[in-house]
């Protein structure tokens, strides 16, 4: 039929569509986290009819959880009188939100799920449609079980080759965004493809329709392969019978092809995503606070790639390092396989999970004139607390070198 949306969309409506068409869809759940539920609430108010389907509503307390604060407090006590008085079966306080759709098996192959977060493209990574929307859209998607969709066109990032030691899935992503921009993707559907993607494990998948949303693209999609279906049988509790499926004739606006053996760590430099370079052109720089976070690089492989270099080793003293699992299952592996002992010997802060610190509201924000190194998807001005300060992001391996060091370090230097 055609590109890997056409393909989900073209399941969904029950017959072949194609790019530039508009939709009305049935959606398969519908997220909303602390920040976001409340307008949600007050859209559904307003609206006035009663929720269609209420398995179909995920909703999580993640972005400022625990509160930091009254507002963050109060805005928790609308949302669990909300869910109580709804009987809403779906309520998660347990980690990032996008891990735990993941992780509670409500993302399949063809699924087609909305957001009240702009990171929802992250369940692209299981073959399934993910997009952000606003908490207007998703009051109204409560009542009626659908939403509108302009099918969009397909860039095609086909990725071969195999990356050298110490350069990870974030590098090559960050490398994409560089030479895309901010914008090259806008109101398109990005297709990560190849030989490259193919053999990697789900944990690095994730990182390109995550970070898919920092170039402006509507969604970011990887195809369901037996790597997916094993992943949801033996990560997740979903069940049934999951197709892999991919594009079948497909018509690409254009097809970007990198060859990634031949890239290096790289590093998004503040004050944007898509100011990418070579680690080699900003190593030394002093860094204040390295974070080891997010729904882009917290999961337990990303831990444990951290534990492994800073075992027996000691981070710089003047350098905070924070580490906060992206959710309570991945903390709980952490812990029962001794990675959690491993970050506080070498003196790193280990938080609950959440997202806290990655949007500057509690967990480890900056002072003006403070720089960190993190491992989250995009470094805006004032995104982790002062404006004044400057956020750089890189893989998990850079961070846990330049937490032994407290300025960019190659990791390569300490692997080897």
């Amino acid at each position: 039929m055609g590109t890997l949306i056409e393909e989900i969309f073209s399941r969904k409506a029950g017959r072949a569509v194609h790019a530039g068409e508009i939709l009305l869809l049935d959606v398969d759940y519908i997220m909303s986290h602390d920040n976001t539920t409340p307008l949600a609430i007050k859209a559904f108010r307003e609206i006035g009819k009663p929720i269609l389907d209420k398995n179909r509503i995920v909703i999580h307390l993640d972005h400022a959880y625990p509160a930091p604060n009254v507002l963050a407090a109060e805005n928790h006590r609308k949302i669990i009188d909300f869910v109580k008085e709804q009987e809403l079966p779906h309520f998660f306080h347990q980690g990032v939100c996008h891990q735990v759709m993941i992780e509670e098996g409500f993302i399949t192959p063809g699924a087609i799920a909305i957001g009240a977060d702009s990171h929802s493209n992250t369940y692209g990574a299981l073959g399934a449609f993910g997009a952000g929307l606003g908490s207007t859209e998703i009051g109204a998607a409560w009542v009626t079980g659908k939403c509108w969709f302009k099918v969009p066109e397909t860039i095609r990032i086909e990725l071969t080759g195999k990356t050298q030691p110490g350069v990870y899935a974030k590098d090559v992503m960050i490398y994409i965004a560089g030479m895309l921009g901010m914008d090259g993707g806008t109101y398109r559907s990005v297709e990560f493809g190849g030989e490259y993607i193919k053999n990697l494990p789900m944990h690095e998948r994730i990182v390109f329709p995550n970070m898919s949303t920092e170039i402006g693209a509507k969604c970011g999609l990887i195809e369901a392969d037996e790597a997916t279906i094993q992943f949801l049988e033996t990560a997740t509790p979903a069940r049934g019978s999951f197709e892999a499926f991919g594009p079948v004739n497909p018509h690409y606006e254009r097809v970007v092809e990198i060859d990634v053996s031949s890239l290096s760590p790289q590093v998004a430099c503040h004050p944007d995503v898509d100011h990418a370079r070579p680690l080699t052109e900003v190593e030394g720089l002093e860094v204040h606070e390295v974070y080891i976070g997010t729904c882009t690089n917290a999961r337990y492989e990303d831990l444990e790639i951290v534990a492994n270099m800073l075992k027996g080793k000691k981070v710089n003293p003047y350098t905070r390092v924070i580490v906060t699992p992206a959710s309570d299952r991945i903390y709980k592996k952490a812990l029962n396989n001794g990675l959690i002992e491993i970050l506080i010997d070498a003196g790193c802060a280990v938080t609950g999970s959440g997202c806290g610190a990655c949007i500057g509201r509690h967990g480890g924000i900056l002072a003006a004139g403070e720089r960190a190194l993190t491992t989250m998807n995009r470094n805006f001005i004032g995104r982790m607390g002062s404006p004044l300060s400057e956020v750089y992001l890189a893989s998990p391996a850079t961070a846990a070198a330049t937490a032994l060091t407290g300025r960019i370090t190659d990791p390569r230097k300490i692997i080897a």
